[in-house]
């Protein structure tokens, strides 16, 4: 990372597993998430969404994400995405296509544009036969690939901005190796809470989140982007993230019995 992050107290249930936990971790599972940004006035809003209480870490808000499928690996614009998130390329072209994937089964926005014309994006991913196609993909009847392909699409992931890494931590029974972008929403395009895995979502300014349940990821991203003042400011910045290095919070007793984390 390339800035230090505050110690965070842990909540009462995670600090009870912390405290019964005997090892060996559970393994990471690959997985991506996407910060999603819009224009307001002169600053932006970030689109978050509370998980369903039936969900892993059901409750609280999180950005748009989910696990990676290894199979499922769009062409890319960049080049330079091994380097940038620590992996090798098939892997990483699997977490930038997962990264696109989610967002479009949970929001129905997709970072696309016709072949030959790089600087576009598709206009609206709302109709009827959109929905089919986003369902089909979310149930995994479709890949994100194929889509592209018989759409006659090309995946923009040259909109996924890197932004950071995080592993979940050893006591927890599911855990993910997760990698941040952010990205800008396209002018034609709506988000829409479609994917069943969300009982809420909202677009908020980063600095009006204090009150919402998160996870520390979800906290300390949006704690970063409301320093940033705009999203071209965003935009600059990201070319200065870590995607690569992994911060992974580790549990600190206190004297009076409780703990909190910190992060290397």
């Amino acid at each position: 990372m390339t800035d230090s992050i505050p110690p965070m107290v842990l909540p009462p249930a995670m600090l009870e597993r912390a405290r019964r936990f005997t090892g060996p971790p559970a393994p990471a599972r690959p997985a991506a998430t996407v910060v999603l940004l819009r224009p307001s006035g002169s600053a932006f809003q970030v689109y978050v969404l509370r998980r369903s209480t039936t969900m892993v870490f059901g409750g609280v808000y999180a950005f748009p994400g989910g696990g990676v499928d290894p199979a499922d690996r769009p062409s890319t614009i960049r080049t330079d995405w091994p380097d940038r998130l620590g992996v090798p390329p098939e892997q990483a072209h699997a977490i930038v296509g997962a990264a696109a994937r989610e967002l479009f089964e949970e929001t129905g926005v997709l970072l696309a544009g016709p072949i030959g014309e790089p600087d576009r994006t598709v206009a609206a991913s709302d109709g009827a036969d959109w929905e089919a196609d986003r369902d089909a993909v979310q149930r995994r009847d479709l890949t994100m690939t194929d889509l592209l392909t018989r759409r006659g699409l090309r995946l923009r992931d040259d909109l996924l901005l890197p932004w950071s890494r995080w592993i979940t931590p050893d006591f927890e029974p599911r855990r993910f190796d997760t990698w941040f972008f952010a990205a800008l929403l396209p002018e034609s395009q709506s988000t829409r809470n479609v994917s069943g895995e969300a009982d809420k979502t909202a677009w908020v300014a980063p600095s009006e989140t204090s009150s919402l349940p998160m996870l520390p990821p979800t906290r300390h991203t949006l704690n970063q982007l409301a320093a940033h003042p705009s999203i071209a400011d965003v935009v600059a910045a990201s070319a200065h993230q870590d995607a690569a290095t992994p911060v992974q919070p580790r549990i600190t007793l206190t004297p009076d019995g409780s703990a909190h984390f910190e992060f290397s």
